[in-house]
């Protein structure tokens, strides 16, 4: 048996809407909720959700540990300090995508008066560890 010819009992679902911030580890500066989340219903490996980061916000150095983290900017834009001291830096808009890769320690800062808000996923879960 292939694995499209393979049975379960797993099934699309839709989340109208994102869970509440207390349901999902945060980082100062940065508010995170949740949509699709391991151990909701048929979700095992992926969490997905909404964040929205205040006008000049910088939250503090932290990292996701092995989970891979995947954004896109829905307005406002972010930035993502990264590499010794925090030197380097990428800068994403409306429209972009950004990856941090697993285990990178990082910092994230919406240095505009605009509010930033866009779409995280990570696998294999919301692992968060502020440093």
């Amino acid at each position: 048996m292939t694995t499209t010819e393979q049975q379960t009992d797993l099934k699309p679902y839709v989340v109208h809407t994102v869970g509440d911030a207390s349901e999902t580890v945060q980082t100062p500066g940065m508010v995170r909720q949740p949509a699709v989340v391991p151990g909701k219903g048929d979700t095992t490996k992926i969490w997905m959700g909404k964040v929205t980061a205040a006008p000049r916000e910088k939250g503090p150095p932290h990292t996701h540990l092995e989970a891979e983290t995947a954004a896109y900017v829905i307005k406002g834009h972010v930035r993502v300090y990264f590499g010794e001291n925090f030197a380097e830096w990428i800068e994403a808009g409306p429209g972009d995508f950004i990856f941090v890769p697993a285990n990178t320690p990082h910092i994230e800062e919406n240095p505009y008066d605009e509010e930033q808000e866009g779409i995280l996923c990570r696998t294999p879960d919301n692992l968060v560890v502020n440093l």
